[in-house]
């Protein structure tokens, strides 16, 4: 009902972790954010700072500063940064559920993989996966990345506090 506190559907007390780049936050991952977090006490979404990766859109402290912004309504969310082994991280967190959002088989396969390192590092460490909303299963960060980058309009990809990010830090002009 709403208004009512939802209980999570797995062990009282359950601590998750949501990582990614989250470059920019998308309406998918607001998606996988707000169902994940029905499942579980606590739902950590965490910044992967990635070295490897190319420049990035947003620095990871913008990028902490958005999706506070954007999960502010959901009271058992919370955002930080990390870097290292996600199993670390995840130890020190006192996390057993990494929740990963799954669009197409391309990303099951990648996942899986994931998924069977982690279990293999930290055996207590259960991976659940969430099927994207139809509606958000064709986007990704890389692919609203592009759209930007050649001045197409993300409106419908991506929360408001993002588009006006991307409109600050681009041509206001340029994603009307």
């Amino acid at each position: 009902m709403p208004g009512q506190a939802l209980e999570s559907h797995l062990k009282p007390g359950t601590v998750a972790i949501y990582p990614g780049s989250f470059d920019p936050l998308t309406n998918g991952h607001l998606d996988v954010i707000a169902r994940g977090s029905k499942l579980v006490s606590r739902l950590i979404v965490a910044v992967l700072t990635n070295t490897q990766k190319a420049t990035p859109l947003f620095a990871v402290p913008e990028r902490l500063e958005i999706i506070k912004h954007a999960t502010a309504h959901l009271p058992n969310v919370e955002v930080d940064g990390f870097g290292g082994l996600l199993v670390d991280y995840a130890a020190g967190q006192n996390a057993t559920v990494i929740l990963r959002g799954i669009r197409a088989i391309s990303d099951y396969e990648n996942e899986l993989q994931m998924a069977l390192l982690n279990r293999r590092m930290r055996p207590d460490l259960e991976t659940v996966f969430l099927m994207a909303s139809e509606e958000y299963s064709f986007v990704s960060s890389r692919m609203i990345r592009e759209i930007v980058q050649l001045g197409g309009d993300v409106t419908s990809f991506v929360p408001p506090v993002v588009l006006a990010r991307l409109r600050a830090k681009i041509s206001p002009d340029a994603l009307d």
